[in-house]
């Protein structure tokens, strides 16, 4: 038996140390969550023999923990969003991710999305993906209903409302209840199966094997307490997810999500997928980016009031999207943030967010005195709130005028939404530079030949935590994965 401690997702295996190949296929798929999942049927569908690799004893990976929204739009507009009224020109989806993509959006990725989602939606459709013909207004976490539509970023929030048409793109799968990530897998699962692409779980990845040119040839693979060789002749597609859940990783690369205590994801979301790109000449980017959410809001009444900092300062428009305030508050020097609120506006947070009350009083000189901050900080603060707000208005930071109130109506509240205490959950966003194809680029961007990537073991359209929108993760995975797929199969043969 060979000793499973000679391989590392960090080295590749030398193509001339294969004395035998286990398993031979056309096309290799690593990960079995919604970019592998969506590579597979591709890949399938393209004519390719497809094996699909789980560490796992079942598929789902991250995605079946997520809300199961897909960000989708352009074109003018899915049928559910030309159902609730809305016409979603593909010009303004691609202005919107590309300011969603931060300073360095991919242009190449945003097009191609932009042009391509609403095809994507039929394509889901006909993988069996139900969407109902509804929507719901507001602000809305995972709702329970089985309705599909929902502003699930901050499209109408500034900086972003003020360069691109807002509109709302989060399509949710038609199911009741917050398992919808589970269902959405479920449906991909079952459409794999019927593809008869050979799967095997419980099959851990430990390496590639390259030979000396550096052109990936398969995988090495630790099944049944055994070492396997398996062989792809077109290429191998790493969905392996991202690098969440090793600290030591997240440690290196992106120290500011350590203030979070909540990693998202599962424990294959290890890296170990970037570091096997990395092993063959790969290039990573954008690995200090991640998304972190404060979940302050849902309740809506909550985006009218201010979040301030140790400084008792404000630092963002509480009225975008609750993972750009997420993003935001781990940017801020001290742990300490506070939600001030007034009886109006105030309602019991949501449970799972250990939002809970700092300090009560009939006046908000009573508030500052039992937060312990600075004198004045807090009053002066809410005063230059409340002025502005009485006339419409948000000079500093431009929230929009439904949600300006005044908060004037005693008793007043400061939620301790603090880092360490309240609910900040993070993910990583970073991961191995590719073409929209799917292809791993090197550091001077040449291909590396035999591999691609997607999902979160890839750099995609999600890339800047402060722009990020819910059901971006798994639509950049599922459509990008369908990208790879198809691509890999068309390979030429090794």
């Amino acid at each position: 038996m060979q000793d499973p401690t000679a391989f590392s997702p960090s080295r590749p295996c030398p193509l001339s140390q294969v004395k035998q190949w286990n398993f031979e296929t056309d096309v290799i798929v690593v990960g079995f969550g919604a970019a592998g999942a969506c590579a597979a049927i591709e890949a399938a569908g393209a004519g390719a023999r497809v094996m699909l690799f789980e560490r796992a004893s079942g598929s789902g990976g991250t995605a079946a923990l997520s809300g199961g929204d897909i960000y989708m739009g352009g074109s003018g507009g899915t049928p559910v969003q030309t159902h609730a009224g809305f016409e979603d020109t593909t010009e303004d989806f691609a202005r919107y991710l590309t300011m969603a993509g931060g300073p360095a959006p991919d242009p190449a990725k945003v097009h191609l999305y932009a042009e391509g989602s609403r095809a994507h939606f039929d394509w889901l459709t006909a993988q069996g993906v139900p969407y109902k013909l509804s929507y719901l207004p507001g602000k809305r976490i995972e709702p329970p209903t089985d309705d599909c539509l929902i502003w699930t970023g901050s499209e109408l929030a500034w900086p972003f409302a003020q360069g691109a048409k807002p509109c709302p793109r989060g399509h949710l799968p038609q199911v009741t209840g917050r398992a919808k990530g589970r269902f959405l897998m479920d449906v991909l699962t079952r459409r794999v199966e019927a593809l008869g692409i050979d799967i095997r779980y419980d099959s851990r990845a430990q390496a590639l094997v390259a030979d000396e040119t550096g052109r990936v040839h398969g995988v090495v693979m630790r099944i049944d307490n055994e070492t396997r060789f398996a062989r792809a002749t077109r290429g191998v597609i790493l969905c392996m997810g991202g690098f969440a859940m090793n600290r030591e990783m997240v440690a290196r690369h992106a120290p500011k999500l350590l203030r979070s205590n909540d990693p998202i994801g599962n424990p294959g979301d290890d890296g170990s997928g970037i570091r096997m790109g990395l092993s063959v000449g790969g290039a990573a980017i954008h690995m200090d980016e991640g998304f972190c959410t404060l979940p302050f809001c849902p309740p809506e009444s909550h985006a009218k009031g201010i979040l301030i900092n140790q400084n008792c300062q404000r630092f963002i428009n509480e009225d975008c999207y609750h993972g750009r305030v997420g993003n935001e508050a781990l940017k801020q020097i001290g742990d300490t943030i506070y939600l001030l609120a007034d009886n109006d506006i105030f309602e019991r947070p949501l449970e799972y967010s250990r939002i809970e009350i700092k300090a009560v009083g009939e006046t908000w000189e009573e508030v500052e005195r039992e937060l312990g901050v600075p004198e004045g900080a807090l009053i002066a603060t809410v005063a230059a709130y409340n002025r502005h707000a009485a006339q419409g208005e948000d000079p500093f930071f431009h929230k929009q005028a439904k949600y300006l109130k005044p908060l004037d109506a005693p008793p007043f509240v400061a939620l301790d939404c603090s880092i360490g205490k309240a609910f900040y959950a993070f993910f990583t966003l970073g991961g191995l530079d590719t073409l929209p194809t799917g292809e791993v680029l090197t550091e001077d961007r040449q291909i590396v030949t035999g591999l691609f990537a997607a999902g979160r073991t890839a750099c995609g359209l999600p890339r800047w935590g402060s722009g990020y929108s819910s059901g971006m993760s798994v639509g950049d995975s599922t459509f990008f994965g369908r990208q790879a797929g198809l691509r890999a199969a068309k390979a030429p043969p090794a």
